[in-house]
């Protein structure tokens, strides 16, 4: 069964909230014969649109290719939450990569961020918000939390991240399910969907291509490289793989270390006067499978939980219902107006995944969550490396991501047996 294809109809968008409130998008063509380009981008996403912007602001011939639509995928369905730093802490990085390098990492975590903001801030409907609060369960994770802000304001000179006591937390986020928190000034929340759709606008405007409702079916290696469709193909010196968790088996290299999974969002009616969060923040909490949310501009709550790793997605008003009312007992009669998920990657070691399986072939992909910001300045990254300042692309491709064990035939099945243990933990509150 093909991804693309398994709970979406062909070319729409998911009937999402974002989508309803989404703003006018133009039908782009479909791929016609063949056409000859210098870079060839496969997926309009996050990745994939913001290197066709800067690949093109650089006046290079750039041709995005896309299954469905631009913004289709995980970059229109996702939370919002453009974080902080890497998908891993500070400390860690430092252990496994040295100080050199997990400041550098952390130098293009911040300019991620700026990147999302100045990008977003001439778009209609972006709605860009700072503040993403992370809820802790338990009081070891609240001092463990404070010694990380310490020392990020310490060593890395950022100082916005503010401790949250167990008052100050139900107060700000309408519960009294966690025991404390920290609230990120420095981070921020967008309307997915508007910020993809205004890549999309941008690079198109700076002079780039996108082909829409157009699967590319195979990768030919070579100088220059082809791409075949059913109905054409192109033709480029160079290729860059931005599908993510929709890659299936188009580059064997990168499938091997980037595994798809699937998430889930309802949407609340308007909760007027009932809206339980004290600040318009976004906030994600602890649990291994971690719930998030926030809310409109209109008063709903956007409530994001649950995981599946099969193909078909579940029942999902069922799946991310049940811990939305862990959190919120005293929402459970409130309407369901939207309910959608979608297909994203991790890794392994919940690195990024930059690789250069050919000599003129680049992906970037698996941001395992943390994608809103890191798949936007990969997009600036992959597009510095084809013009041959490889710098900041060595730095990410030096992160370590191993391939999942148990190759191609036993990957997913063991995938599932550690996600489900890590799922029973978190039931069980360990």
């Amino acid at each position: 069964m093909n991804l693309l294809y398994a709970n979406d109809q062909r070319g729409s968008y998911p009937a999402s909230w974002y989508a309803a409130t989404a703003v006018a998008t133009p039908d782009r063509p479909a791929l016609r014969g063949q056409m000859r380009a210098d870079v060839c981008i496969v997926g309009a996403g996050y990745t994939g649109l913001s290197a066709a912007l800067h690949l093109a602001q650089r006046g290079l011939r750039v041709v995005v290719i896309e299954a469905h639509r631009a913004g289709w995928g995980a970059s229109g369905r996702n939370g919002g939450q453009v974080g902080s730093g890497q998908r891993l802490d500070q400390d860690v990085l430092e252990a496994r990569l040295g100080k050199g390098d997990a400041r550098h990492l952390w130098q293009i975590a911040q300019e991620a961020k700026a990147l999302v903001r100045d990008l977003a801030a001439p778009m209609p409907g972006t709605d860009w918000r700072p503040g993403v609060a992370h809820a802790f369960l338990h009081g070891s994770e609240v001092e463990a939390a404070r010694r990380y802000a310490d020392r990020l304001a310490s060593d890395y000179d950022y100082a916005q991240v503010a401790p949250l006591n167990r008052a100050a937390t139900a107060s700000l986020l309408g519960t009294d399910a966690y025991v404390g928190a920290e609230l990120d000034h420095g981070a921020a929340h967008i309307h997915p969907l508007n910020y993809a759709l205004g890549l999309a606008t941008a690079a198109e405007a700076a002079g780039a291509t996108i082909l829409e409702r157009t699967e590319v079916l195979a990768l030919e290696p070579g100088q220059p490289a082809t791409l075949r469709a059913q109905t054409g193909q192109v033709v480029a010196d160079h290729v860059i793989l931005a599908c993510n968790g929709y890659l299936g088996g188009l580059e064997p290299q990168v499938a091997a270390r980037v595994m798809p999974i699937n998430n889930f969002i309802l949407a609340t009616e308007p909760l007027g006067h009932r809206a339980p969060l004290g600040q318009p923040v976004a906030v994600a909490d602890s649990r291994f499978v971690v719930n998030y949310w926030r809310q409109t501009p209109d008063g709903r709550l956007l409530f994001g939980g649950g995981e599946s790793y099969g193909w078909r997605f579940p029942d999902i008003v069922a799946t991310v219902r049940k811990p939305m009312l862990r959190v919120y007992p005293q929402l459970a009669d409130a309407r369901i107006d939207h309910a959608w998920g979608g297909t994203l990657a991790i890794t392994p070691t919940r690195n990024p995944c930059f690789l250069r399986p050919q000599p003129n072939v680049l992906s970037a992909s698996g941001y395992s969550g943390h994608g809103v910001a890191l798949a936007s300045m990969a997009g600036r990254i992959l597009a510095e490396a084809i013009a041959g300042q490889t710098a900041r692309f060595d730095v990410m491709a030096r992160l370590p991501v191993p391939r999942f064990p148990g190759g191609t035939l036993l990957r997913h099945p063991v995938l599932v047996l550690a996600m489900t243990w890590f799922s029973l933990r978190d039931r069980l509150g360990i």
